[in-house]
């Protein structure tokens, strides 16, 4: 991923394009023909190289004078490595995310091995996902805010789900994936955006309140307790509730039944489940006690709202 890499991907477009241009009778047909390879070339170009790594041994990337010629993500997973940054030496932990842009001189160093366990085999010293990119999407989103040359962010299995997912469609090399690939690379870096955004000690609002919000909205379809959410934040269950309506103007139950409702009226509008199938579905804990929630908020009941929603549909369709 370095200038050597790039040179390549140059002479490659450059010996592809004049190899068209003997065959193009006019310069219009030329300007098409060539601004359709360089969409082809970026697409398949926009992610370059992204996997998962480990290592047990001494190791070496990079070079402290070799620059990126491409945007570097890295999530470090498991255990601690060094890095050479811009001239710079830092530390990196489980948890810490790398983001360099091109022209940044970065070198890896994974340092001495841990001794091997009580069966003898080898330790990991250090994991992590990597990436690198680029195209014009990617120059847009990094211009969008300042990005720190390292971070920490909370792992979570939706946003590693996500890169897993671009792994596997980077190593499909029999299928025209190219359109997936591209927009697995943009949720991966505006879920990144989101990661950082409710960790970052500099955000509002705090970062446990984030962690209670998100918490609350992984669980909202089961019966979960506050006392749940609190011990999730490690706060008591009076602290937890204060707290949560202080940052965000509503109780951790009344947040939890909003993102119920509206999946219900999710369901009612694109499914035909029923309204008791619903109900369950959305995690209430009886019919019950949806039709009444439901009213409250809407002003109607399930059955009466469904009902218009069709005459509406209809009268679209007619």
């Amino acid at each position: 991923m370095y200038r050597n890499l790039v040179a390549v991907e140059k002479l490659t477009v450059q010996s592809g394009a004049s190899g068209f241009a003997r065959f193009l009778p006019t310069f219009a047909a030329h300007s098409i023909i060539f601004t359709a390879i360089r969409k082809v070339i970026s697409m398949q170009d926009e992610v370059l190289l992204c996997g998962y790594s480990y290592h047990t041994e001494r190791c070496y990337r990079g070079g402290r004078e070799l620059e990126l010629t491409s945007y570097l993500i890295r999530l470090q997973t498991e255990g601690e490595c060094k890095a050479i940054v811009g001239g710079k030496l830092i530390q990196i932990s489980a948890g810490d995310l790398i983001l360099l842009p091109p022209g940044t001189t970065y070198e890896l160093r994974i340092e001495e091995p841990l001794p091997p366990d009580s069966e003898g085999k080898s330790q990991i010293k250090s994991a992590d996902y990597f990436l690198f990119c680029q195209g014009e999407w990617m120059d847009e989103w990094w211009k969008r805010t300042p990005r720190p040359r390292r971070v920490r962010i909370e792992l979570n299995e939706s946003m590693l789900s996500i890169w897993n997912e671009l792994i596997l469609e980077k190593c499909r090399y029999n299928e025209d994936n190219r359109e997936m690939i591209s927009y697995l690379l943009r949720l991966l870096c505006l879920h990144l955006d989101r990661c950082i955004s409710t960790t970052h000690p500099s955000t509002h609002p705090p970062y446990t309140a984030s962690r209670m919000k998100r918490y609350i909205e992984e669980h909202a379809f089961e019966m979960f307790r506050v006392e749940d959410v609190a011990n999730y934040a490690g706060l008591s269950v009076s602290r937890a509730s204060h707290f949560f309506k202080e940052c965000y103007g509503t109780s951790i139950i009344q947040y939890a039944l909003g993102i119920r409702l509206a999946s219900a009226v999710e369901r009612m509008k694109y499914t035909s489940m029923s309204l008791e199938q619903i109900s369950d579905s959305c995690g209430f804990k009886s019919y019950t006690f949806f039709h009444k929630a439901f009213k409250k908020k809407y002003g109607m009941s399930p059955a009466v709202y469904r009902s218009r929603l069709l005459d509406v549909k209809r009268k679209t369709t007619e």
